[in-house]
């Protein structure tokens, strides 16, 4: 996704999030604990759409930064 400043939100697990923000699942999972009860309870393996954007919205948009 170079040179775009779009990001398309879809359903993704905990182990999803946490490749996004480029940190360990326990990480992630410390870092959204204070938000749960706004995110809600994620039904199987997937956080919805709607609770990937609440992440999203408390969390910042994840950044990716090259050194190259």
């Amino acid at each position: 996704m170079m040179g775009s400043d779009k990001f398309q939100i879809k359903p993704l697990s905990l182990k999803d999030l946490a490749g996004l923000y480029d940190v360990d699942y326990r990480t992630i999972k410390k870092w959204i604990r204070p938000f749960q009860k706004e995110i809600g309870k994620k039904n199987g393996r997937y956080y919805s759409i709607a609770q990937v954007k609440t992440i999203l919205e408390k969390l910042g948009t994840p950044m990716t930064i090259s050194l190259d």
